[in-house]
């Protein structure tokens, strides 16, 4: 029985091959780095600039908000240098799903890809219902008059939408044909909108600058007694809640901190740079760049507007819907509100482009392997896009659009999106600490095994089937004095297989330690003696972990991009993600949990049997020199014992 299980678990766990020596490609390349910025910026700056900055200013952090697009853009960018080193490692189609099954194993892969697709389903869903609101309120709400007239739909339990959103749904199936159309086109439309957007966005920061008044940083209690006496309305003012303390952070720590979390999502979308590695010019350069860029970029953007934003307007007066309109309202500059709607209909279209390009790349990846049905790989011969992933999630995007009232699945996004992050994270982690390379650019090296692996030569002797092996990382046999005393500075197995089971058990104490905080702030602020034990237990625990991964020995391959301060910032990057994850309330978490297995009867009934790994494992192996001497990394068996062919057909 045991030996069944243990069987079991190295099948779920078994690593992905990829070949990252040669040009070979399925997809056009013919993105350039400026390309992938445009892409990372659009995707990123999308709706939250225009509406996420006066909610976050109006009811959590006042003037202070420049402070928690800081903090968020400094976690986004935790996540984003993870990805940008994956992406100098493993320029392939896939993202986060490729980087999990080629570090974690197949069935983390499967988890992330599975929950990406769903992320970005309901992305692409609830931005184009945005898109078709703000149309809306440009035309004094008759669209929706007219369908809420003709075709309301009234169900219980509010599953679906008040009205069946036609336009959305042609909005999604018109950008379906545009991806599948081609990816230089896509490129092309996207560019436009993302500089129309920029350009507008430029014109909303200097005219905040010019028509601001600093004064509206350090209001005082005064100034909302006479807004509230002065005011016309019958709304019921409530000092403490719409108002605070006034001054900078009106709101106090708690504010900026719960205004950051916010914020964080607002910077959510830059991955989709990390899905374009076959499609880009020269991605072990670009896709960094581009990560890197566009955040810089997003996070200019949003202080800008959010500083502006307060300086036009005192904060309890923001409008949490259109802040900027109003604000330019405020300042006398009322038909400004023209310019700030065509940058918002920009910024949302290059936000559903976004959120709609990675979606059939990742399900391509998937399919390819094995994991999903292998039709959906199928490629345009002409057009170089995978044609079928391509039309099949628009047309499940744009029905979950026309059909369904999302602000109640937006949140499952965040799941998807925050578990990828986490993921590459540790990913990352533990391929620096392993011996041997990954994707290595050398042509100079032949053959790698991904984790705790073996650098092989191959020679060709008289008989042409013969093998030597070389540069053999040290077989260390393992004592406990080498968890914080390593024997060299060279990463060898032993060291490898030190980081790798340190880091599963410190991803375990990070989880239990954000559902303490998640759930039990209050009574760990009051001074709990069992939630305080039980926090300083479990950051003692992540601590000797953190300790033991820091002593190991660091692998010195030479990448176009590193991620900096390790083991610091990936485990942080790790924290932050798992503890947004824990903010979600259980509703969400059922919901996950349906759509969880769901994909598991999928990936049980289907894609254990049939994917590339499993069916390369169960093949007769053969081995010729002039093939193995095109593939710098062969995957080996989960226990090391045997070298087997990995590339997926």
């Amino acid at each position: 029985m045991a030996a069944k299980l243990a069987t079991f678990g190295k099948v779920l766990l078994r690593r992905r091959a990829i070949d990252c020596s040669g040009e070979e490609t399925r997809f056009a390349r013919c993105l350039s780095t400026l390309d992938l910025i445009a892409l990372g910026v659009g995707s990123t700056l999308g709706a939250g600039v225009y509406v996420l900055a006066g909610e976050v200013a109006r009811e959590k952090a006042g003037p202070a908000i420049v402070l928690c697009f800081l903090i968020a853009a400094l976690s986004s960018m935790l996540a984003g240098l993870c990805y940008a080193e994956f992406g100098a490692r493993v320029p392939k189609t896939g993202s986060a799903y490729l980087y999990s099954y080629v570090t974690v194993g197949e069935i983390w892969a499967f988890i992330t890809g599975w929950n990406l697709i769903l992320s970005y389903v309901i992305g692409t869903a609830s931005v184009a219902r945005a898109w078709s609101s703000t149309f809306d309120n440009l035309v004094e709400q008759k669209i929706s008059e007219f369908f809420k007239t003709a075709m309301a739909m009234k169900v219980p339990g509010n599953i679906l939408a008040e009205y069946p959103d036609l336009f959305a749904l042609i909005l999604i199936l018109l950008l379906t044909g545009l991806l599948a159309f081609g990816v230089s086109e896509s490129a092309l439309v996207n560019k436009i909108f993302t500089g129309i957007n920029l350009v507008v966005l430029g014109f909303v920061i200097i005219s905040g600058f010019v028509k601001g008044d600093t004064a509206n940083w350090n209001l005082k209690e005064d100034d909302f007694f006479t807004f509230v006496n002065q005011s016309n309305n019958t709304k019921t003012f409530n000092v403490e809640k719409d108002f605070g303390t006034g001054g900078f952070a009106p709101f106090g720590l708690k504010g900026i901190l719960s205004g950051a979390a916010t914020c964080f999502y607002a910077f959510v979308g830059f991955d989709c740079i990390a899905t374009t590695s076959e499609e880009a010019k020269n991605p072990m350069r670009s896709i960094p760049i581009g990560i890197v860029a566009s955040l810089l970029i997003c996070f200019f953007a949003y202080f800008g507007v959010s500083a502006a934003l307060t300086m036009m307007m005192p904060y309890y007066q923001l409008n949490s819907q259109s802040p900027l309109p109003e604000a330019f309202s405020h300042v006398g500059w009322a038909p400004a509100r023209y310019i700030v709607a065509v940058g918002s209909l920009c910024a949302l279209s290059t936000s559903l482009l976004g959120s709609m390009f990675p979606m059939p790349r990742v399900i391509y990846a998937m399919a390819e392997d094995g994991l999903l049905f292998r039709t959906l790989s199928r490629m345009n011969a002409r057009t170089k896009t995978p044609l079928l992933a391509t039309i099949a999630s628009g047309i499940v995007a744009a029905l979950m659009a026309f059909l369904f009232d999302l602000a109640a699945l937006v949140d499952l996004m965040s799941i998807g999106t925050l578990l990828a992050y986490s993921l590459v994270a540790i990913c990352v982690l533990i391929l620096r600490y392993q011996p041997g390379s990954l994707g290595s650019s050398s042509q100079t090296e032949k053959l790698v095994e991904l984790v705790g692996g073996e650098k092989v030569a191959v020679s060709e002797g008289d008989s042409g089937d013969e093998y030597d092996v070389e540069h053999r990382p040290l077989r260390d046999s393992f004592t406990f004095k080498l968890l914080f005393s390593p024997s060299g500075k060279t990463p060898t197995q032993t060291s490898g297989a030190i980081v790798y089971a340190t880091t599963a058990i410190i991803s375990v104490f990070i989880t239990v330690l954000c559902v303490v905080l998640a759930r039990c702030l209050p009574e760990l602020r009051a001074g709990q003696p069992v939630v305080v034990a039980a926090c300083a237990i479990l950051a003692l625990l992540c601590s000797i972990c953190f300790v033991i991964i820091w002593r190991q020995p660091e692998s010195k391959e030479a990448l176009n991009f590193k991620v900096p301060l390790l083991p610091w910032l990936p485990l942080f990057s790790v924290f932050v993600n798992i503890y947004l994850m824990m903010q979600l309330d259980m509703a969400t978490w059922c919901r996950f949990t349906v759509w969880m297995a769901i994909g598991f009867a999928i990936y049980f009934f289907y894609g254990i049997k049939n994917s590339s790994e499993a069916k390369s494992r169960n093949s007769p192996r053969k081995y010729e020199p002039a093939l193995l001497s095109k593939s710098p990394i062969y995957r080996g068996s989960p226990d090391n014992s045997d070298i087997e062919g990995g590339s997926s057909p």
